[in-house]
Formats: C-alpha cells, structure tokens, sequence
C-alpha cells in the first residue's frame, strides 16, 4: 500500500502529518487528483514542491454544502490556486445538443455531478468571499480559453473575460509551470499580487483610466471593448483575428480589452521553452497513480486511458480552426529528450499492474515530434495560424527521422510488447507537395508495429469547401493515405483496419456536404463509429464563425447549422444506411435537386474492394 506522503496532501490531516503549520499554496481543481504528468493540478503541485513551497491540493470541492472543502486548508501563505480540470466544465458536462452527460472521466466511477458549470469561476467566487485578502490565481484550460471576451455555446451569450467574472487576482494561461513558479517566488520576496504585472503569459485587470505598466519589448495592441462586442458581432470576430495571430506568434504584442470600468491586460506568451524546461516538467517525481483516498470508489476512466502512455511533446503547428490545442499549448512545438522519454517508458513498465504494453507514445499529433523549422529566425517574423495549411510550409522540417527512432527504442525495451500510438496522426505530413508519400519507412513502421489493428485518422470531412475553413487538407490525400496503407497491409500480411474520424455540423457544411460525405464513405466502404457533432467552445475560430455568421479574417458570411434539429440533420447522414433515417434524405436531396447523390447513396453499387474491405462488408452484413 502506497504511503500518503508520496502524494501532495489532500486534507488538514495530510497536512498535519507532515508538521506543517501552514500551507504556502492551496490548489483547487474540478478533476480527481492523479499524481501523474497528463493531469494539470499535479504538474503545477509538483513544480512548487521541488521549489521548496508547501502545497495541497483539494480536488472536486464540495460547492453546495457548507463549503468546508474550501475552509479545510485555511489561509495560505502566498496564495489559492484554482482550475477547472483537464477540460472546460461545460464540455465536461454537455453533449453537443446541450444534454447532460451521464459521466465525467475525470472522477472516480465516471460518476457525474462532481463539479459544477463554470467551475473555475464558482471556485473562483467562493473564494474570494471567504478568502478576500488572499491571492487567487487562475489557471487551467476553462481559464486560458476564456481570457477574453468569449462566446458561451451552452447560455449562447458573450460573456465577459473569466478574471472579470471570478473575481481573481491573476490568470496565467497556456501551460503555466514556468509563470506559477514566478510568481510564488515574487510573492514569497513580499511583492504585492497586484504589482505582478510584468509576467510573460499571465492577465490582470487594472483601472481603465490607469497607465499600463512600461515594458519597453513588448508593443500594445487594443482591441474592442467587451461592451462594443455585445453589440456587433463583425467587432467581436475582428478580435478574434487579432488574438490568434498574437496566439501564433513566436513575439507577440501585449493585448488590452476594456470590460465595465476595468481593463483587461493579456501579456505575451512565452517566446520559447526549452527542451530542459519540458523535461523538467516530466522528471519530477510522480507517482503515477490516483490519491489513494479514491481506493475502493472505482476506477478513474480518464487515468485508465493514459496510465501507461508517455507524452513525447507539447503543442501543435496544425492551426484546425475547432481546436484548442494551439490555442492552450501554443502553435510552436516543445519536444522532450529521448533520454526523458524512455525514462518515463522505464517508470511505466515497473508499474505493478503493466502487462507489457504501452498505450501510446504521443502527443497533440502523434508525428510532431521534434518538427521545427529548419531556419528559425525565418519562423520569428511568422503570423500563419498553421505552419501545414493551406500547403506545408517551405521552411518546415518534416522528416520523421527522430520519431521513428524513438519508436524502435521504445519497442526494444525487453518488458515492452508494443508501443501504440494512440495519439491522431497529422497525414499530411507524410506527403509532399505533388501528393507522394515522403516518410514511407515512418508509416510502415506505425502500421506493422504501433497499430492495435486500426489506424484512426480525422479526415474531418470529405468537402473541400469545408476542409478549407477547418485547415485540412483535402480528402483527395486521405485515398493516397488509404492506398499506402492498404499496400502495407498486402506486403505484409495483414488485416488492420484504417478508422477515419468526421465532424457534422462545422461551419461552412450543409446537408449536400453531409450526403456528399455519405457519399464517399459508402464508396470506400466505411460504417462510421469515430464521429461527433461539432461542439463551440470558447477561443477557437470555428466557434466564432458559429456566432458571428462570418469568417474573422475576411468578414465574409459562412452557414452554419445552429438551431438542434438543423444538427441532427446533418449527423443523420453519418447513418445513411439505417432505414429510418431513408425516406428523409431522400425527400431532402429531391427538394434540393440532387437525385444524383440519391442514385450515388441508395442504388448505387458499391464499387469493388480490396480483401480488407470484403472481409469488413460481410461483417456489416451479418450485423444489418
């Protein structure tokens, strides 16, 4: 049985046990706590230990009793720390039709009901009553992508910057490990909260008739006032613009936003960390497991998923306009050594319950690893969003050299049987220009050796109007990654399946895109499982196209299906092949004058197939 003092405490007892009078940092998270370097809390917990501060965690606060979970820890030295968890709080909660979930992966059980809508900000609030004299600094993912001025799917209304509404001190967004470390040492030096105003990635509202604290590097660029936002929509999607680009930029300008009588002060983020930095992060003495105060509750389906997975990297250059991994981790990617790599592979591979198999080996997109542009000093004057749409950038590296080793390494391991890459894997990288497959030993390696017997991949969509706003490459790329994968399988004798993964309802798709999908999947002999209906969240461009009715960059008009009937429309064509939902798209692609995709979907023969695809068809047979 694992001792308690291996973990950060979680309880006036733990704390005490350790002969501490009082705590330095109280950490507030709406997830379990899992000592373990995919979950934020103990990332930042961690950090602060090695730093020599005393800290707690309390994970899942009680908000509706008494509060006693936010009073436990009393008053800590420097500062409350809170985030909302691993995701936002209403992604966690809500289906994309705005039904309530019947789980959260991030609690013992998967039980619901375990943290509440807006969680960050009801942690936030609670805390600052109880606790008004005290720092709070916000953190986490709900945080980062509701900085500023944002649309909320769930009340479909703008809503104010989250420091606004929450009430703290200070905000640091993104992966904040560096920054939290800077500001517990300030504080523990006696500097006021309120003059931490210089920190690269943190927000802080000031006065709005105060001077902005002087920092001769970094240029200031004012956007539209909360208040013009709610009243145009062009001026809250002309924001947006401005954020993402500063978002994607290696030296970005300094963001003000002016909100009621307060302005809203974002700092740039970090220009660079480093390979040390990150490593760091991932050496730290984790223990890899749940807190054992949730022994006999059930497992945590989120740590079972990761519990033997290795993260090989940080961020993500692919810009998809309905993510939010750039957005939070930044477009430019931070990769970890080798040697910390494997270690952690070693500290795997001696957990008790491990039977020889690691679960992925990956990150944002699985084959970033170590991707850079060749010359970086032409990278420090770019804005694109994306360094691989609309065409790979001239200046990227993109050969997989580095990862493929990686990988042979890890499978050479003698209590390894198989690395996995469970991880999405961006394909356009492995193509060039004119369409030919470059990393070709790359791909035959992940088939033959990291695949579980499917490769899942995200095409997204098969309409190149709706692949341009997404920033995805054509689909006309995922037949050349079909055929190369299907040529592996023959030469080597196997039968693996390729699983692609699609999005309904994004901006710019309409019914004829969606029977048009059906279309090519029938034609490839897809059944579909890996969909989703597309979710708004805050920050992303999709989502501010979904509100505004137009593009941020060119003020142009895009559909979008909003209303849930116009949703369940589109996702209907994911099942064509379902007798109920027959009739309707017929009688939908007749009014739109598009008999031809009713022959294409309904009379049509299936074209032939190759043995992978046969052996799938009778399967789908027997089953419908």
């Amino acid at each position: 049985m694992l001792k308690l003092d291996l973990f950060l405490p979680t309880t006036a007892k733990e704390v005490k046990q350790r002969n501490w009078e009082q705590l330095d940092v109280v950490l507030f998270t709406g997830d379990a706590y899992i000592d373990h370097p995919a979950f934020g809390a103990a990332v930042i917990g961690r950090t602060l230990e090695y730093h020599g501060f005393k800290v707690a965690i309390v994970p899942q606060p009680n908000w509706r009793d008494d509060l006693r979970d936010f009073k436990k820890m009393g008053k800590p030295r420097l500062f409350f720390g809170v985030t909302a968890g691993a995701m936002d709080s209403m992604v966690n909660h809500y289906t994309a039709n705005k039904r309530l979930r019947s789980n959260d992966a991030y609690t013992p059980d998967g039980k619901p009901n375990f943290r509440p809508d807006y969680a960050a900000n009801v942690y936030s609030q609670i805390l600052k009553k109880l606790f008004p004299d005290v720092p709070l600094v916000l953190g986490g993912i709900e945080a980062s992508m509701r900085r500023f001025t944002h649309f909320d799917y769930w009340s479909d209304s703008l809503f104010q910057s989250i420091l606004y509404t929450g009430k703290a001190d200070l905000l640091v967004y993104g992966m904040g490990e560096k920054t939290i470390v800077e500001i517990a040492k300030l504080l523990d030096k006696g500097v006021k909260i309120s003059s931490l105003t210089n920190l690269w990635q943190t927000a802080f509202l000031q006065n709005k008739t105060a001077n902005l604290p002087e920092i001769n590097s970094w240029e200031t660029f004012e956007l539209f006032s909360h208040e013009a936002c709610a009243k145009s929509k062009t001026k809250f999607a002309k924001n947006f613009k401005h954020i993402e680009t500063e978002s994607n930029s290696r030296y970005a300008k300094r963001l003000t936003q002016a909100v009621g009588d307060k302005l809203l002060v974002v700092n740039p983020p970090i220009p660079e960390i480093s390979q040390k930095e990150i490593d760091f992060a991932y050496d730290l003495p984790y223990t890899r497991l749940p807190h054992p105060r949730y022994r006999g509750k059930g497992a945590i389906p989120a740590y079972e998923m990761i519990k033997f997975s290795v993260n090989t990297h940080r961020g993500c250059f692919g810009g998809c306009s309905f993510c939010t991994i750039s957005a939070h981790q930044g477009k430019f990617v931070v990769s970890r050594s080798e040697k910390s790599i494997l270690n952690e592979v070693n500290q795997v591979v001696e957990m008790p319950d491990f039977k020889g198999y690691i679960s992925d080996l990956g990150g944002p997109s699985a084959n970033m690893y170590r991707l850079q542009g060749a010359d970086l000093e032409i990278c420090k004057p770019c804005k694109r969003p994306s360094c691989i749409y609309p065409s790979v950038c001239f200046n990227l590296k993109t050969s997989h050299h580095d990862l493929l080793n990686l990988y042979k390494k890890a499978d050479a391991h003698p209590s390894v049987k198989k690395a996995f890459i469970g991880s999405g894997v961006r394909y356009d990288l492995l193509f060039n220009k004119k369409g030919e497959m470059t990393e070709k030993a790359y791909f035959e390696q992940l088939v033959t050796r990291h695949v579980s017997g499917r490769l899942k991949v995200a095409p997204e969509h098969t309409a190149d109007k709706v692949l341009k706003l997404m920033r995805k490459p054509s689909f006309a790329l995922f037949h050349k990654l079909k055929q190369e994968f299907e040529k592996i399988n023959r030469k080597k004798g196997l039968k693996q399946q390729l699983i692609p993964y699609f999005i309904s309802s994004h901006p710019a798709s309409t019914k004829i895109e969606m029977a048009e999908l059906a279309s090519e999947v029938k034609n490839l002999h897809f059944q579909l499982e890996q969909i989703q209906d597309f979710t708004p969240t805050p920050m992303t461009l999709a989502t501010v196209i979904f509100y505004t009715g137009i593009h941020p960059y060119s003020l142009k008009p895009v559909f979008t299906a909003k209303r849930k009937h116009e949703k369940l429309n589109q996702r209907k064509y994911f099942f064509w092949y379902k007798s109920e939902y027959r009739k309707q798209i017929i009688d939908e692609l007749k009014q739109a004058g598009r008999e031809d995709l009713i022959q294409k979907l309904f009379h049509a023969p299936v074209k032939k197939q190759s043995f992978q695809k046969k052996k799938i068809r009778k399967k789908r047979h027997r089953k419908y």
